[in-house]
């Protein structure tokens, strides 16, 4: 079975949003959906495009997966539906849980149901920041830019981007 190099976005902003993206994570390696390699920090973000909402607890992980693309998305989604996520009413609204493809090997496909790279990764501090956290080096394969590259190249100053410390047996959301 060919194992495959997936980098996903992952974020909260409904209940205690550090655990969801923990549980997340758990989920995904209990499942057998996929391998954690690398976890980037956590931050705190603000909203962008529906501003009307908390603000967001977004973080990136490297995983090793077998699943191929589609099949990986269908499982990621099924995560966050037993998770709590609802299809969405407001396109960028609030959710419990939220999981997204960023990286697929050096794979480049657009289909209906998936685009990898993820079509708006670059623009959005708040996958870019945690994204470099573990994966600076990396290649964009439409871009043809370092993650690095891509970041310096954003305005984060219009997206905040806080990092979360936390400390042992302190509850953060």
């Amino acid at each position: 079975m060919d194992k495959h190099l997936a980098y996903l976005s992952i974020g909260s902003n409904l209940g205690n949003k550090v655990l969801n993206c923990t549980r997340a994570l758990s989920e995904i390696e209990a499942r057998g959906i996929a391998r954690i390699l690398s976890r980037s920090s956590l931050y705190r973000t603000e909203p962008m495009d529906y501003l009307d909402q908390d603000w967001f607890v977004n973080g990136a992980v490297g995983m090793e997966t077998s699943l191929e693309p589609l099949d990986l998305l269908e499982k990621l989604k099924q995560v966050q539906a037993d998770l709590g996520t609802r299809e969405k009413t407001v396109r960028f609204g609030p959710r419990v849980i939220d999981l997204d493809i960023l990286l697929y090997d050096d794979r480049i496909m657009k289909s209906q149901e998936l685009t990898i790279p993820h079509e708006r990764m670059h623009q959005r501090a708040f996958v870019m920041v945690p994204l470099c956290d573990i994966a600076m080096d990396r290649m964009h394969p439409v871009l043809k830019r370092t993650m690095h590259e891509l970041l310096m190249d954003l305005n984060v100053n219009h997206q905040g981007v806080v990092p979360i410390t936390i400390t042992k047996g302190e509850k953060n959301d």
